[in-house]
C-alpha cells in the first residue's frame, strides 16, 4: 500500500471521488456483489494491516455507525491475531453489521467500555478513531466532541478509520476533527481528504480497495 501526504497537485487527489458517489458505488456493491459485512471486514483488514500493531496496545473509539463498526471488526482482529485492544462506544445504538462485529469481539474477550468525560486513554499505544464517517457535517458536539478533544491530546499513535472524525469528506472544512498519525481511506480516496483543513490534519494517508465497483 501506498502511503501518500494529501496534496492537491497529486495523481491521487484528480482520481478521488464525491462522498455521495462513494455512498451509491458501496450501495451498488452490497447489492449486487459482496455482501456488507464482508465489506466491513475487509475494510477492518485493510486498516489491520496499514499499522503495526505488535506489543501495542489500542484504544478503538467507535460511533453509532458502520464506521464503528469497522471498529468493532478491527478489534477482533487484533484479538484473533493475539494482539490487545479496548472498545470505548460513544452511545448504546450499532448498525445492524456493527452490532454483529460488536457482539464477535467482546466473544473474542475484548474489553468493552463506555465512552464518558472521565475516560482516560492514557496507557494506550494506538488510538483507533471509528467515530464519525464520511457525511458528517458541521461541528462535532456533546460526547463526540469530548472524545474527539481527548483524542487529540493524546500522545498515542493516532489511527483514522476512513476519514477524521470532524472532518467533511467534500470539502475538507473541520471546525473540529481528529488529527491523524495515519488516515485509512476505505475504497477510494474522498475528495475532501486533499482539501482545506486536510493537510493539517492528516499526515500520512492510505487507501485499501476493497472490493467496491465504481458507478
Amino acid at each position: 500500500m501506498k502511503t501518500i501526504k494529501p496534496d492537491v497537485n497529486s495523481e491521487e487527489y484528480r482520481n478521488a471521488i464525491s462522498v455521495e458517489r462513494m455512498r451509491l458505488s458501496d450501495k451498488y456493491t452490497i447489492e449486487n456483489l459482496i455482501e456488507s459485512k464482508e465489506l466491513m471486514h475487509r475494510a477492518a483488514l485493510g486498516i489491520y494491516d496499514s499499522v503495526e500493531w505488535s506489543d501495542k496496545r489500542a484504544a478503538i473509539v467507535c460511533g453509532s455507525g458502520n464506521n464503528g463498526g469497522d471498529g468493532y471488526a478491527l478489534a477482533g482482529i487484533i484479538a484473533e491475531n493475539g494482539g490487545s485492544a479496548v472498545i470505548f462506544r460513544i452511545g448504546e445504538r450499532f448498525s445492524d453489521d456493527g452490532r454483529y462485529y460488536y457482539e464477535k469481539a467482546c466473544e473474542l474477550g475484548v474489553e468493552d467500555r463506555l465512552f464518558d468525560e472521565d475516560t482516560s486513554f492514557d496507557g494506550f499505544d494506538i488510538i483507533v478513531d471509528c467515530i464519525l464517517g464520511t457525511g458528517f457535517r458541521g461541528k462535532p458536539e456533546g460526547l463526540v466532541a469530548a472524545a474527539i478533544n481527548r483524542i487529540n491530546d493524546s500522545g498515542a499513535y493516532k489511527v483514522c478509520a476512513d476519514i477524521n472524525s470532524g472532518m467533511n469528506g467534500d470539502t475538507g472544512e473541520a471546525l473540529l476533527a481528529v488529527k491523524s498519525d495515519i488516515t485509512v481511506s476505505i475504497g477510494y480516496y474522498k475528495k475532501g481528504m486533499f482539501l482545506k483543513d486536510a493537510p493539517r490534519l492528516i499526515s500520512n494517508l492510505v487507501n485499501i480497495d476493497i472490493g467496491i465497483v465504481l458507478i
